[in-house]
């Protein structure tokens, strides 16, 4: 397995990031799979050498973090061999404080994160979208002491708007707080507006890029359907991917991955997280696996280096998009 620092900091990470968002309680979302139905999938994973686990609290609420810690107690992992994200923001109960990025809303949920994990701390405490109900100086004063106080080693953040990120990264400079490291956003082949001011904005300040969705959801897989919807599980019961894809220009893009995959004789999902591995700027996107033979697949396209004029076919029937992955 290849590895990289994340950003600017000494911390290695595998290329690859195994998201946990699938893993939890069906009757959070009935595509993904229980902690039994998980527990291969992790194991292959550690056996492919991806140390990188992300998750969030609000997945499965609650379960997705237990299943996560669960299994990295059965592989009989050593705590410092890896590297466990995890997140805060989103609403846990009906409680008006069980949610955002307050100060009070991030000390319970940092503790809450910690008992459903069964760890000391987390690598990486990353806050799940901005909140515009919080001042960010509440926000990073409160994730300084998390850090002060040893339960996370780093900070993170995840999609929002270049001006906010900036605002954040300006603020704990200010006042000596710890500094964001990475961000955790919405970049792949068919939705590419982070390429405008946020990937820039990264480079520029040696921030780690984690972009989430690399293969849009499995929209490269060659089963989505125009209008919306596929033949999975996952792309009938998936609201969320509707929102973010499907456009025709979509498909259009999808078309000229699976010319290339053909040629290749590979699918079109690898391609299309080749494509993502191919940036210099990201460092480990984060993949999804309900199926074996998709995180063979994608620790497979590790191996897929595309041509110059690979890349610009694969970039040529790109059009704009509003801004999507933000909420």
């Amino acid at each position: 397995m290849q590895t990289t620092n994340l950003g600017n900091t000494g911390l290695k990470i595998s290329r690859l990031c195994l998201g946990m968002m699938t893993y939890g309680s069906k009757k959070w979302r009935k595509w993904v799979l229980d902690e039994e139905e998980a527990k291969p999938f992790i194991g292959r994973a550690l056996e492919a050498g991806i140390n990188f686990f992300d998750t969030a609290d609000v997945y499965s609420l609650g379960e997705s973090e237990k299943i996560t810690g669960n299994l990295l107690r059965h592989f009989g992992v050593n705590r410092q061999n890896v590297v466990v994200a995890t997140k805060v923001n989103g609403q846990m109960s009906d409680d008006p404080n069980d949610r955002g990025l307050s100060r009070k809303h991030i000390m319970d949920s940092i503790d809450n994160s910690l008992k459903r994990l069964q760890m000391d701390y987390v690598d990486l405490y990353q806050i799940h979208r901005w909140d515009n109900n919080v001042p960010i100086e509440e926000t990073m004063e409160a994730l300084n002491d998390v850090v002060k106080a040893g339960k996370a080693r780093y900070i993170g953040a995840s999609s929002m708007f270049a001006w906010q990120f900036s605002k954040a990264l300006h603020t704990s400079e200010k006042h000596g707080w710890t500094r964001f490291v990475s961000m955790q956003n919405h970049y792949n082949l068919i939705y590419r507006e982070e390429e405008r001011e946020m990937i820039p904005l990264c480079r520029d300040a040696g921030i780690g890029l984690i972009p989430w969705s690399p293969m849009a959801r499995g929209f490269f897989a060659g089963n989505r359907q125009r209008g919306g919807g596929g033949e999975t599980a996952r792309a009938q019961a998936d609201p969320f991917a509707n929102e973010l894809y499907f456009r025709e220009e979509d498909f259009v893009v999808a078309e000229r991955v699976n010319e290339i995959a053909t040629a290749r004789g590979v699918t079109g999902s690898q391609i299309a997280l080749a494509w993502v591995l191919n940036k210099d700027y990201v460092h480990a996107p984060i993949i999804g696996a309900s199926k074996m033979e998709h995180l063979n697949q994608a620790i497979a396209a590790l191996e897929i280096k595309l041509s110059d004029d690979e890349m610009k076919q694969l970039e040529a029937p790109y059009q704009p998009h509003p801004v999507l992955g933000h909420s």
